[in-house]
């Protein structure tokens, strides 16, 4: 039996994919290794200095504390809004107009530009013309995100709920939209609870998109800048401070391209390794509830 001959034409279709995402990823990254081990003097005078930038950049204290700031930080993003995410998309109607109207009002927050979130939450809060503020103080609640560290750091976390948490209750509606209407028949004839409904049958069907949803949260959250920089400036103090305002302020701020660069690669594997093992943690789970399912 002949085989047929294979075919690397498809090869050639993905060259200029190939070549933009070299252009736009790999070449700046390189960069960036190149100006990892250098001592960066002036632009004609640099000098080599090995791993000495990545040894500061693991002892410095307040890179240590803005790690520990935005572990928290986007430990509670994840927290709340995945639950948060999911049961909005349980609320939400699944046929008619009312389907539709409820999936434009939902994503009208992710329409916004970042910074315009940053500026309307600035506003918002404030207790002379923001509705928040005024009403916090109208109640009696000492409320102040610009001199108060606890108060501007609940400010930024509830904002990005608000901004973000429709994303993830669009992925979940998406999953919950695919299951079979005759999964709901079966446990209807069975006389199943909601709970166990929720349970055995949309959770476990939901999984693939909260893996996608918890990832780009993760992700996402551990490289915010724009708001809390709008909102607060990384203040007050460094209590919103978080690690990619930081590693702005060592580059631009300080122009401290070496450890900077040292800092973004480091910066770089923490989101890779957590991705890595948060999914592997939630593939895991995943495949040990199938198992326990069938047993």
């Amino acid at each position: 039996m002949m085989q047929k001959p294979y075919n690397n034409a498809a090869w050639w279709l993905i060259l200029p994919v190939l070549i933009c995402v070299a252009f736009s990823s790999i070449l700046p990254l390189m960069t960036v290794v190149n100006y990892s081990v250098q001592d960066i003097i002036s632009p004609d005078r640099r000098v080599f200095v090995g791993t000495e930038w990545f040894v500061e950049t693991m002892r410095d204290s307040e890179l240590h504390s803005a790690l520990w700031r935005q572990i928290k930080f986007s430990f509670w993003v994840l927290a709340i809004e995945i639950p948060l995410g999911i049961a909005i998309a349980l609320c939400m109607p699944v046929t008619g107009w009312r389907a539709s109207a409820t999936l434009v009002v939902v994503a009208l927050s992710l329409l916004i530009p970042w910074n315009v979130v940053g500026t309307i939450w600035q506003i918002f809060g404030r207790s002379d013309i923001g509705l928040l503020g005024a009403s916090l103080l109208y109640l009696g609640i000492d409320y102040s995100y610009t001199s108060n560290p606890l108060h501007a750091w609940l400010t930024v976390l509830i904002m990005d709920v608000w901004h973000w948490t429709p994303l993830v209750a669009l992925l979940a509606y998406a999953g919950l939209r695919s299951i079979p209407d005759a999964y709901y028949h079966a446990a209807q004839i069975d006389g199943a609870s909601k709970w166990a409904v929720f349970r055995y049958i949309q959770l476990p069907k939901m999984q693939s998109v909260l893996v996608i949803g918890v990832l780009l949260r993760l992700m996402d959250s551990f490289m915010i800048y724009t708001e809390p920089f709008v909102l607060t400036g990384g203040g007050p103090g460094n209590s919103t401070t978080f690690l990619s305002q930081y590693l702005t302020q060592k580059a631009v701020g300080q122009f401290d391209l070496g450890p900077a660069a040292a800092f973004s690669l480091v910066y770089f594997l923490i989101i890779l390794l957590m991705c890595y093992v948060l999914y592997n943690w939630m593939q895991n789970t995943g495949a040990a509830n199938k198992d326990s399912q069938h047993a």
